[in-house]
């Protein structure tokens, strides 16, 4: 697979990453550890090289799998983790004092069984520390070598080009697809200005955009898309007819609808490292492949037109999950 920069500090990574969470958390039960172990593992021989995680992920539980499937090859991959949660816990609040970035980073290193952080993100911004004090944190284990490189996510202009200026990010992790495009309108052009890389989380629509999804889908306990708008009634029938449509151009090129979606987000910028995830050999197999998948212009240009032809319907979020996003 091809590899691409993200940031300026020298940090190389494939084209298409993997995203871990899946494995452990936010769609239904958790895959056991040997079968999430296979899979990190068959990422890994398919060239991917950039493993996305977080202590908010079981929590820990992600984190420990994620150590124990990329041992074997450790110094071959990138490894990105977050901080950012009281307690590792989501539903606890944010929870970023430099006190408890360094505790995480410290905790991190020991689940994941190696001597640095590639890649530490700040899960979502915390109102109530200034991001100088964060960016200040994660530059003080940067200098210890515990910390290679620093991110953000779902992080808004201000705040990106305050903590840039304290420690230089690598990367910003967004939603982005073609269903979720809000970032095209003043988070590109920054990221590009400061260069910056975008690594989206949900490059898949959070499964529609495999083409997979319709009225009669239905999802396990525990899994986040029972409460999304996206996902309800006549919004649903809505985006799963756009996604029909895109599964048609896919099916003139011999692709499928998922590595359209990919290819489609690695067109928009040399520096985008989508980073999707799947419980499954044989998705994961497709994924990679849409690294393969070239788009021309006419390609780009009939998406385009369908896109803005056919808006898709509902938030992203619930209400309460958009109040940590920084925008």
């Amino acid at each position: 697979m091809k590899t691409r920069q993200l940031g300026t500090g020298g940090l190389t990574v494939s084209a298409l990453g993997f995203g871990c969470m899946g494995l452990s958390f936010g769609y239904g039960p958790a895959t056991n550890d040997k079968d999430a172990i296979k899979i990190i593992r068959a990422a890994h021989d398919l060239g991917v090289t950039f493993f996305d995680t977080a202590e908010a992920y079981g929590p820990w539980t992600n984190e420990a799998m994620i150590g124990d499937a990329l041992a074997p090859f450790r110094d071959e991959v990138v490894i990105a983790t977050k901080f950012g949660f009281k307690d590792g816990s989501v539903q606890a609040g944010l929870d970023s004092r430099p006190e408890r970035i360094r505790l995480v980073a410290e905790e991190s290193l020991k689940r994941l069984k190696t001597d640095r952080i590639d890649l530490f993100y700040q899960h979502r911004v915390d109102p109530s520390v200034p991001i100088e004090d964060v960016a200040g944190a994660v530059k003080d284990l940067i200098a210890e070598g515990k910390v290679k490189h620093f991110g953000m996510s779902e992080a808004g202009p201000e705040m990106i080009r305050r903590a840039h200026a304290v420690q230089p990010l690598a990367a910003l992790q967004s939603e982005y697809s073609m269903f979720t495009r809000d970032v095209e309108i003043e988070i590109l052009p920054l990221l590009e200005e400061l260069g910056i890389g975008l690594v989206p989380f949900s490059p898949l629509g959070k499964g529609f955009l495999t083409g997979k999804i319709d009225a009669g889908t239905t999802f396990p306990d525990g899994d986040i898309r029972n409460g999304l708008p996206r996902f309800q009634d006549d919004a649903r029938d809505a985006n799963a007819n756009l996604a029909g449509r895109i599964g048609k151009i896919a099916a003139r090129k011999n692709v499928t609808p998922a590595q359209i979606a990919l290819a489609w987000l690695l067109a928009q910028k040399p520096w985008i490292v989508p980073i999707p995830g799947t419980t499954k050999l044989h998705r994961l197999e497709e994924n990679t492949g849409g690294a393969h998948v070239e788009l021309t212009a006419d390609d780009l240009r009939e998406l385009a037109e369908l896109l803005a032809a056919q808006p898709v319907q509902g938030s992203r979020y619930t209400e309460q999950m958009m109040k940590m996003v920084n925008r």
